[in-house]
């Protein structure tokens, strides 16, 4: 038997209000709420859906509670569960942004940003760890790792050709069989598609008939990165910089580390970092104003499509997941974000530790300059690793703990 809507919305808002620590901890939390506690999926449904949501692009556990309520009650318990689990983190977002704009450069909160930089290095390492010790399970596996990386670090290659090549090479270098495919259930599939997609594209049209060529330019880049946002943000996040920074010139790459730490601050998926990062750019181009539009447009063309992939896909979940080819691909994606991820590290922990970073020749590959090494930010490093590798701190108390430690420095005039 469905539960009730009130009962829904109670569960799935506290898994929203309370989703704080990457999508691990998220998909844990969903897990002890939706089959351990109220068993509204089984243990076998619940793996199958997080399956189909690792193999879609856009952030997996939104993904995974759009799902599991459109499992429960249809697409309009989807939109509810989807909803409830982005809606939060975006109403902080929005405050956290407003916040930043007029206090970000004083030097106290510059301080805290310190402490805040140097975790997000700890953070995304941890990442790193958590999908390696998973992903890289075999030669093959290690190779992609390792192109993936020299494709970005060195040579600059786009993510996304990254992506569909290691995709491309699971598929057509898998082996085996499968059990047969059952059909699908009952779905209409090319009117739920027309229906998202004219949703997702409605407000671009609007915008290029309006002549609006900042707003459309931006929600033309945000939804191509919805497209290509496989194994999760920080996937993405390199790329993602290279082009808001140094392409499109919106935010500086100290913002850009700024809006991926306050990210982390807030429940939800991390991929909220490009509504932090469309608000900044919206206040620097048209002020507060265009700062909301930006900020609605980066929300809409980024979680739009995870509707249309669930909704699409759902009926399909037991087919797709008897393809084993499908499978291997997403294998390879995996194994190759694991070199991605380690690019985002190297990259963020060169820009936080050093005042000047150059590039080798015409190639992308990073070059420090030594006498701009900043030891404060270093040793805060340091420390930021103490905490979360090896007393185990949670995420919030360390990034308070880290904040804290950067204010108090500046005020003892020490950094």
């Amino acid at each position: 038997m469905s539960p009730g809507w009130r009962e829904m919305t109670r569960v799935f808002g506290r898994i929203g209000i309370l989703s704080f620590g990457g999508p691990a901890a998220q998909i844990a939390l969903m897990h002890d709420a939706l089959v351990s506690r109220h068993k509204w999926l089984s243990e076998q449904e619940y793996l199958r859906a997080l399956s189909l949501c690792m193999l879609l692009p856009g952030p997996e556990a939104m993904q995974l509670a759009t799902y599991a309520g459109w499992r429960l009650r249809g697409v309009p318990g989807g939109l509810l569960a989807g909803l409830l689990f982005v809606v939060p983190g975006a109403l902080i977002i929005f405050a956290l942004a407003s916040g930043y704009v007029h206090y970000g450069s004083l030097p106290l909160v510059q301080a805290a940003f310190l402490g805040i930089k140097v975790t997000v290095i700890v953070i995304v390492l941890q990442a790193l760890l958590r999908l390696g010790q998973r992903a890289l399970t075999g030669y093959a596996a290690w190779i992609l790792a390792g192109l993936a990386f020299a494709g970005l670090f060195v040579f600059g290659l786009p993510f996304p050709l990254i992506v569909i090549a290691a995709g491309l090479f699971g598929y057509l270098t898998a082996t085996g069989e499968g059990a047969p495919a059952p059909p699908p259930t009952k779905a209409n599939t090319p009117r739920t598609v027309a229906l998202w997609s004219v949703l997702w594209a409605a407000p671009l049209v609007l915008l290029w008939i309006m002549g609006q060529d900042f707003l459309l330019q931006m929600g033309l880049f945000f939804s191509k990165l919805a497209v290509v946002t496989f194994g999760g943000a920080y996937a993405v996040l390199a790329y993602m910089t290279q082009e808001v920074v140094q392409n499109y010139g919106w935010i500086t790459t100290g913002q850009m580390i700024d809006a991926l730490g306050l990210a982390e601050t807030t429940p939800g998926p991390l991929i909220l970092v490009t509504q932090f990062v469309a608000l900044l750019a919206g206040a620097a181009h048209g002020g507060f104003g265009m700062a909301l539009q930006a900020g609605l447009l980066a929300l809409w063309v980024t979680f739009t499509p995870c509707f249309l992939w669930i909704f699409t896909a759902g009926p399909y979940l037991d087919h797709i997941a008897a393809r084993p080819r499908l499978s291997a691909a997403l294998r390879a994606i995996t194994s190759a974000v694991v070199g991605v991820i380690l690019n985002l590290s190297v990259w963020f922990a060169l820009h936080v530790l050093f005042t000047e970073v150059g590039q080798v020749g015409a190639l992308a590959l990073p070059r420090p300059d030594f006498g701009t090494l900043d030891s404060w930010a270093l040793a805060l490093t340091g420390l930021a690793l103490l905490l979360m590798l090896w007393l185990r701190l949670h995420l919030l108390p360390t990034l308070a703990i880290m904040a804290a430690t950067g204010c108090t420095l500046a005020l003892l005039g020490f950094s």
